[in-house]
């Protein structure tokens, strides 16, 4: 026994035989607890999230595993080292271990929460422009935030980064006034994807340029116009543009005129409203507004028509109109009621023809 207690009190690198037993007694309780904790936690959490749908609580029960839990087991070990007398240089690695793992750990969670959150929200209709976007974007997001982790451990290691941080911005300025257009481009394909004013598909009007949505590229973006060309802009450009989507349109406001001859009766004039709107509302996907007697022409007696088209299709819009004027035709036909078409009458009086004989 005695032996034993003089073991116990022998001193090796100023700290008691007793003192790295007890060290070492506390982190093999950590280690197990922890063990156990994890393997039951964890066990717990699965079970859970196989009854959801969402995808974040596994999201976060990955994390958990790959992330937090070597943290812990790291937090275990430096506080049974901690409780020794060791030489500044032992706990000065520690330290440094202790940041470079937060470090570590920290820009790979913020870069797997960022991942998951754009693969979440770009891949739900598994279109080729997202697909696209996070080839792009997950790299640059990792590039930015382990230059910032990098930038954070030197500075908590005592390394001057002033200098660096002045030269990489001198660098980057450069760069960027050199790749500006590029760099335009890149950042308003970022918008366009995240923002979707169009998707593959829209039919857009962009400053007069009118077509389908082909193609949405990094650079730039195509559109087949309704002539077969295709019209290539760059995203900086459409994106600084006034972009008209009918894709998203829910229905069609709906105005057209037509002009009668100045010989229809009054009562025929009457009656050319109650005919436009009998012919609308037989007609499927419109809603009829109003028809008006609009105003005196030249050569005509002009009417307005306003109705509505339950749908942005085009084609849909063309063939309601198509029949509507049908409608109109056949309607003033049966009523003898005819259109107007550009006519100048000339009127001359009795003097005048004599002044003209005399002369």
């Amino acid at each position: 026994m005695n032996s034993i207690s003089e073991l116990m009190k022998q001193t090796f690198l100023g700290n008691q035989v007793s003192s790295y037993l007890m060290a070492l007694a506390m982190m093999t309780a950590g280690f197990l607890v922890l063990k156990v904790i994890e393997k039951i936690t964890l066990k717990i959490f699965k079970s859970k999230t196989e009854e959801t749908k969402s995808t974040f609580d596994d999201f976060i029960v990955t994390v958990l595993d790959e992330s937090i839990v070597p943290l812990l087991y790291f937090g275990i070990v430096y506080l049974g080292v901690h409780r020794l007398v060791l030489p500044s240089v032992v706990n000065q690695i520690f330290v440094i271990v202790a940041i470079v793992l937060l470090t570590f750990f920290g820009a790979r969670f913020v870069i797997r929460l960022i991942t998951h959150v754009l693969i979440e929200n770009l891949t739900q209709k598994n279109s080729a422009v997202n697909k696209q976007a996070l080839k792009v974007i997950v790299p640059a997001f990792k590039f930015i935030i382990w230059g910032i982790g990098l930038i954070f451990l030197l500075d908590n290691l005592g390394i001057k980064i002033s200098a660096i941080v002045a030269g990489f911005g001198i660098g980057g300025i450069a760069v960027a006034m050199a790749a500006q257009a590029v760099l335009g481009d890149l950042l308003s394909f970022v918008a366009i994807v995240f923002d979707k004013p169009f998707v593959i598909g829209d039919f857009i009007i962009v400053d007069g340029y009118l077509g389908v949505v082909e193609h949405i590229g990094i650079k730039t973006t195509h559109v087949r116009s309704l002539g077969g060309e295709l019209i290539v802009f760059g995203n900086s450009n459409l994106i600084g543009s006034r972009i008209r989507n009918y894709k998203h349109m829910e229905k069609r406001r709906v105005v057209f005129g037509f002009g009668v001859t100045y010989q229809t009766q009054h009562a025929q004039l009457k009656q050319i409203p109650d005919m436009v709107k009998n012919i609308i509302a037989q007609i499927k996907d419109t809603v009829y507004d109003r028809c008006h007697f609009q105003s005196f022409a030249d050569s005509s007696l002009n009417f307005e028509t306003v109705y509505y088209v339950l749908s942005g299709d085009y084609n849909k819009y063309m063939d309601i109109q198509q029949e509507i004027n049908l409608g109109v035709k056949e309607q003033l036909e049966k009523a003898g009621i005819e259109f107007a078409y550009p006519t100048r009458t000339l009127y001359l009086s009795q003097n005048q023809d004599q002044k003209v004989a005399a002369s």
